[in-house]
C-alpha cells in the first residue's frame, strides 16, 4: 500500500501545481462570471471527477499509451480544445441572458446540474496536460516492490481532486463575488459574459495550437 510519506510528497507536489493560477483556474473564473457562483462549483466537482478518471485510467495503461502515441495525444488535445470553443460560444451568444437567470429566484433544474457536471468533466478528463504531467509523475510515486500498482495510482491520485476542489472552489466563490459587482448593471453582467466566454475560446485554441510537435 502507499506508504504516508509517499502520498504527502506527492500532495505537496500537487499543491503546487494546482495553486498557482493557470487554465484550469482562468476556466473557473470564466464560469463564475458567465454562468454564476453555484454552477461554477458545480463545474468546480465535474472538473475534478474528470481528472480523477484520468487518474484511474492512467493506473490501467492510458497514460503510457498517450506518452507513446503522439496520435492519442492530439485527439485528446483537441476534443478538450474544441469543448472549450464550444462553451466559449455558447457563453458569448447567450451573454444577454445573464441579467434574466441572475433575477431569477428559481432553483436550477436537475438536468440543468447534470449539464454543468457534464460540461466540467469532459474538460477535466480531456486535458491532455494533466495526463502527461500524471503518466510522468505518478509512478515515481509508487512503490513497485509492495505490488499492486494500480491500486496505489488510484489511493495516491485522490489527492489531486481534492487540492483541485478546495483551490478551484475559492476562485469560484472571489469571481462569483465580482460577478455580483456587475450585475448591478445588465451592461456590465453583458460585457463580463462576453468576456468569460473569449477567455474560454482564447484557452481553447491555446490548448489546440500548444503541445507536443511529434
Amino acid at each position: 500500500m502507499v506508504s504516508p510519506s509517499h502520498f504527502a510528497a506527492f500532495a505537496a507536489l500537487v499543491f503546487l501545481m494546482v495553486v498557482v493560477p493557470g487554465p484550469s483556474v482562468l476556466f473557473t473564473v470564466s464560469r463564475a462570471l458567465t454562468v454564476g457562483r453555484r454552477d461554477a462549483l458545480i463545474t468546480v466537482l465535474g472538473n475534478a471527477a474528470g481528472v480523477y478518471t484520468q487518474v484511474v485510467a492512467i493506473a490501467f495503461g492510458l497514460g503510457a499509451i498517450v506518452q507513446a502515441s503522439a496520435t492519442v495525444f492530439t485527439v485528446i488535445k483537441l476534443a478538450g480544445a474544441a469543448y472549450l470553443v464550444y462553451l466559449g460560444v455558447q457563453a458569448v451568444r447567450h451573454r444577454r441572458k445573464l441579467s434574466e437567470a441572475l433575477a431569477s429566484a428559481a432553483p436550477a433544474p436537475r438536468g440543468r446540474t447534470l449539464a454543468v457536471l457534464r460540461d466540467g468533466f469532459v474538460v477535466g478528463f480531456a486535458n491532455p496536460k494533466s495526463i502527461v504531467f500524471l503518466a510522468a509523475v505518478l509512478p515515481q510515486f509508487v512503490d513497485h516492490a509492495a505490488g499492486r500498482v494500480p491500486l496505489q495510482i488510484i489511493v495516491l491520485g485522490i489527492a489531486l481532486p481534492v487540492i483541485a476542489v478546495v483551490s478551484d472552489s475559492a476562485w469560484a466563490l472571489v469571481a462569483g463575488t465580482a460577478r455580483a459587482w456587475f450585475a448591478r448593471s445588465p451592461k456590465r453582467l453583458e460585457l463580463i459574459g462576453g468576456t468569460g466566454g473569449l477567455v474560454m475560446i482564447g484557452l481553447g485554441a491555446g490548448l489546440a495550437l500548444n503541445g507536443r510537435k511529434d
